[in-house]
């Protein structure tokens, strides 16, 4: 089997974060959410990865290369523009050819990997597999709708859902996906629907297979759920201390310290983690938190919370939570007067003040 993933969103529920970062690089426990998607295939044993990009193809590529790194091979794909699920399908049909192929949204997390999925369906042989988990508001999803263990329909963010299973973004194919995205037109949006290319599947007959995950499983649509795939792979982590921490501080349970980090006169109490060459002093991080490199956070309490590279939090006297943070941003108290509040705020950028 091949792999592909999809690469190639905008990322608009993210930002102000993605105006400046592809969502598929954004960090998750100080890891971009793409590379989890990579070595998901790689463990499978899957060393041909086609990656789809758009319009944040340079930032991809530099950060992901030629895939050596993990041992694979990666084909870039550009998508002109993003038109849909199976188009992207359709596009990389020179690079998948006729063999069986497993495609992954770079945009998300599923714990446990595909291995056992990947296998189930070498095993099985259908002409397609869908992964489906439920989910409180399937009108958000790609939803089906399952009659004795068999699909009878796929509907893409319906208004009114016949069921709370919605398609997760991991999918298998054999060639006859090339047939049904031939033969589907574009959606009212302008896109070519995977859902609809699915259902051509089933309406003619051939074999679709539903898989409904039990374990979790995150797309990064919107900042809670960043924060929530976070929480879940923080608490995965073997805690490691390859930084500094003195004897006035504390680290509990379980806590990444990257090297050249220094902890001083803080605690940490994990699952957290400590990017490379970050400083933490007189502060108190609590559970699920990513500092990523190279920051600094002094006379500060955050929690729950991502902090990415480059960030200074400094001499707070309100604790930071449930808060994502990006790049280079230098959060401070000033005691001037008249006090006042000074924002600096990129689009849609979202403040809440005590």
């Amino acid at each position: 089997m091949r792999g592909l993933i999809l690469s190639g969103g905008k990322g608009t529920r993210l930002r102000p974060i993605t105006h400046t970062s592809a969502k598929q690089l954004i960090p998750v426990a100080n890891k971009p959410v793409l590379f989890y998607g990579i070595e998901a295939l790689r463990e499978a044993g899957i060393r041909e990865i086609g990656l789809v990009v758009g319009e944040t193809r340079a930032e991809i590529r530099q950060a992901v290369g030629n895939g050596s790194r993990w041992d694979v091979a990666v084909t870039y794909i550009e998508q002109e523009a993003p038109l849909g699920l199976a188009h992207a399908v359709l596009i990389s049909e020179p690079f998948l050819r006729d063999e069986a192929f497993i495609m992954y949204l770079g945009d998300n997390v599923l714990r446990g990997g595909v291995t056992e999925l990947v296998r189930e369906f070498e095993s099985r042989r259908p002409n397609a597999q869908i992964l489906l988990a439920r989910v409180p508001n399937p009108e958000q999803f790609g939803v089906a709708e399952l009659d004795g263990g068999r699909v009878r329909s796929l509907v893409e963010k319906p208004r009114e859902p016949r069921s709370d299973l919605a398609l997760v973004g991991v999918y298998m194919f054999d060639h006859q996906i090339f047939k049904a995205v031939r033969e589907i037109k574009p959606s009212a949006r302008g896109e070519l629907e995977i859902t609809d290319a699915i259902q051509w599947l089933v309406d003619h007959g051939f074999d679709v297979a539903p898989h409904v995950v039990t374990g979790w499983w995150k797309d990064m649509g919107r900042p809670e759920d960043l924060l929530e795939a976070n929480r879940m792979m923080l608490d995965l982590l073997e805690p490691r201390i390859d930084g500094s921490v003195d004897a006035a501080s504390r680290v509990e349970f379980k806590v990444v310290i990257e090297p050249e980090a220094e902890i001083l006169n803080s605690t940490v109490r994990g699952p957290a983690i400590i990017g490379q060459g970050s400083i933490i002093r007189n502060s108190f991080i609590g559970p699920f938190t990513s500092v990523g490199p190279g920051c600094r956070i002094e006379n500060c309490e955050i929690e729950h919370s991502i902090v990415l590279e480059g960030s200074r939090i400094l001499d707070l006297g309100t604790r930071i939570v449930d808060s994502l943070i990006g790049k280079d941003v230098e959060v401070t108290r000033h005691h001037r007067r008249p006090q006042a509040y000074r924002l600096m705020l990129g689009d849609a950028s979202r403040v809440g003040l005590l």
